[in-house]
């Protein structure tokens, strides 16, 4: 059984920090393309981050030099760290492993930036 679950999530006062994890199991976590999605209240699903099987990374443009995405495949699990939050980083994360036409999403973590 697939499962995904992000964990970190919570709430953070402008310019922190937090770092989100997703652990992964029921498929070969090595060999997928892991990302990081959020949806803000009234907003569609947007990407954060990804990481391919090799390492490689990619970042929407707001999000380029405040977020991380990693990869620890003896763990099975993908990271994000975020700094320098914003208000407007208030969202649900959504994890998500794509190989091929595979696809699985986490059920999300709340991230509130709020003073």
């Amino acid at each position: 059984q697939v499962q995904l679950v992000e964990s970190g999530g919570g709430l953070v006062q402008p310019g922190g920090s937090l770092r989100l994890s997703c652990g992964a199991s029921g498929f070969t976590f090595s060999s997928y393309v892991m990302s990081w999605y959020r949806q803000a209240p009234g907003k569609e699903r947007e990407l954060v981050a990804r990481i391919s099987a090799g390492g490689n990374t990619d970042y929407a443009d707001s999000m380029k030099g405040r977020f991380t995405i990693s990869r620890d495949n003896a763990k099975n699990t993908v990271y994000l760290q975020m700094n320098s939050l914003k208000p407007e980083d208030t969202a649900v994360y959504y994890c998500k492993a794509a190989w091929g036409l595979l696809v699985y999403w986490g059920k999300g973590t709340l991230v509130t930036v709020s003073s």
